[in-house]
């Protein structure tokens, strides 16, 4: 696999020197000392996460880069590489790749320091990335699917204007920049600090971080942390060179590269501790945490973390110990926090998904649901589609780890045949949006949306209180958060009952609408 060319660096950038293939260490702790940051970065809080740190039995803290002016720590290796160009070299103007925090950096530097800033960006860049961009006066460009095709674009257009690239992490300046989150961090917390956990894309932030904490508190670990589907820094550790991947998710997009720097590499090999890689629902279920400790929303790369601290304590079963998480960015579509809610929870384990099947036959639904018991049933899906038996989606909440697979036996012993879709990615993502269809089986079938109560017991009353004789042929419920959830049921309901049905309605006392008309039911279910 052929490797993305290196930017020339400019004159006045000079090289480190090194000892042998570690970095030189002192070095790094001159240029993060005298970096240039503050003239557009300010000096974040470093905040406890009470709610999280409890549930972990372990202090963390969150080092709040989101709070940049930028919502991003990028912007602290952009201006310090800026502020060591020429007079020329800003007159000319710079470029840089970026899948959008460091391209907001390089915008703010560039109008800070009265310059041209060439941004390009992956055409799957957030739109809250570009407009940002944009707004800070950089012109955009956009093109290709991850950071790094925007990178080798952005390599032409820089030897075709003269332009001066400002790489967003392969740089000593631009790792320096990052590197002072570090120094605050230690001034910040003169206690005990176990281990810092950083996200990791293309290893700007965690080779600067490691700089200057092993050069100044080399008990603390450093602990890198990438995503199961952009693990370019893992990979190339562990071969020991730089790794090229195919493709990157885009889930975490700040942190998808396909390739790390050969620098930033060199530094991680020598200084890094350990690596921990996350999925997304651990993200999504991270971001959620850090919401409820500080009512802030980061992006995905901002979460991945604590995510990891997470996961790191349940692996070594840790107590007592300060762990640091640098929430590393809050530039984020809103758009997207409709699958961050959906995936959270799974995330968690706090969510369990099943499909269980169960007799065609009147009564068996409420029998299954006298199962369940006091569980909170977070989802049901359900369309008739047998006249023998009934195949049915349901989430259920949990409050531990691996608890799916006691629930999956329980429902097995008392004659449900389960299968555990907890961890199906088929099922998470589509199957459950998609269960129901016309069917020719639901006679006389009513359909009514009903809003329900969230509280324990709300859908064995509505069980309870049904004739008997009526037959359930469709139902979907999701827990939208609310206090109330809104359920979809459909009822096979003989012309003779019309009368008592209505009274059923009335002494429910929920409220309800009739959609048996609804133009959408008949096209597509009825």
């Amino acid at each position: 696999m052929a490797r993305a060319p290196r930017p020339p660096q400019p004159a006045s950038t000079p090289k480190l020197p090194r000892s042998g293939n570690k970095p030189d260490l002192a070095g790094y702790l001159q240029k993060i000392l005298t970096a240039r940051v503050y003239d557009v970065a300010i000096e974040t809080g470093l905040e406890p996460a009470r709610s999280l740190s409890r549930r972990l039995h372990n202090k963390v803290l969150l080092k709040r880069e989101d709070n940049q002016p930028v919502f991003s720590f990028k912007l602290r290796g952009a201006y310090n590489k800026m502020a060591q160009l020429s007079a020329e070299q800003l007159k000319r103007g710079v470029i840089c790749a970026s899948a959008g925090n460091h391209a907001q950096g390089v915008a703010l530097g560039a109008s800070k320091l009265g310059s041209r800033a060439v941004v390009v960006m992956p055409v799957t860049t957030p739109q809250v990335k570009v407009d940002a961009v944009k707004a800070l006066g950089g012109e955009v460009v956009l093109f290709g699917e991850s950071y790094s095709d925007a990178y080798l674009h952005a390599i032409e257009l820089e030897k075709a204007q003269g332009l001066t690239f400002v790489h967003p992490f392969d740089d000593p300046d631009v790792i320096a920049g990052q590197g002072t989150i570090a120094m605050e961090i230690l001034r910040q917390h003169q206690g005990p600090i176990d281990a810092v956990f950083v996200a990791i894309g293309g290893g700007g932030l965690v080779s600067g971080v490691a700089a200057y904490i092993k050069a100044v508190r080399p008990e603390i670990k450093v602990i890198g942390v990438q995503t199961t589907e952009s693990d370019a820094m893992v990979r190339s550790v562990k071969a020991g060179k730089r790794v090229q991947l195919n493709d990157v998710g885009l889930f975490c997009d700040g942190t998808a590269v396909k390739l790390v720097g050969e620098e930033t590499l060199r530094v991680a090999r020598a200084l890094v501790d350990d690596f921990v890689v996350v999925d997304t629902d651990a993200v999504c279920a991270a971001i959620k945490d850090v919401f409820q400790d500080t009512r802030a929303i980061v992006e995905p790369s901002g979460a991945m973390s604590v995510a990891a601290i997470k996961q790191y304590v349940e692996t070594h079963k840790c107590k007592g110990q300060t762990f640091v998480a640098v929430t590393c960015g809050a530039n984020m579509n809103f758009d997207r926090l409709r699958f961050v809610a959906e995936r959270a929870e799974v995330g968690e384990e706090r969510e369990a998904l099943f499909a269980v099947t169960i007799p065609e036959e009147r009564g068996s639904f409420k029998r299954f649901c006298e199962l369940i018991g006091p569980r909170s049933v977070t989802e049901f899906n359900y369309r008739i589609s047998d006249e023998k038996v009934a195949h049915i989606f349901v989430g259920l909440s949990t409050s531990k780890r691996g608890e799916s697979q006691k629930i999956a036996a329980h429902f097995e012993r008392h004659g449900f045949p389960t299968v555990d879709l907890t961890h199906d990615e088929l099922a998470k993502q589509h199957i459950r949006h998609l269960v129901g269809g016309r069917t020719a089986l639901a006679d006389d079938e009513l359909l009514y949306r009903f809003i329900f109560p969230e509280r324990p017991g709300a859908l064995m009353r509505f069980l309870s209180s049904m004739h008997p004789g009526w037959n359930i042929s469709l139902f979907h419920y999701r827990n939208q958060g609310a206090d109330y959830g809104r359920i979809l049921v459909g009822i096979q309901v003989p012309r003779a009952d019309k009368a008592a049905f209505k009274r059923f309605l009335d002494t429910l006392a929920y409220p309800y609408v009739d959609e048996t008309r609804n133009p959408v039911y008949r096209l597509f279910l009825r």
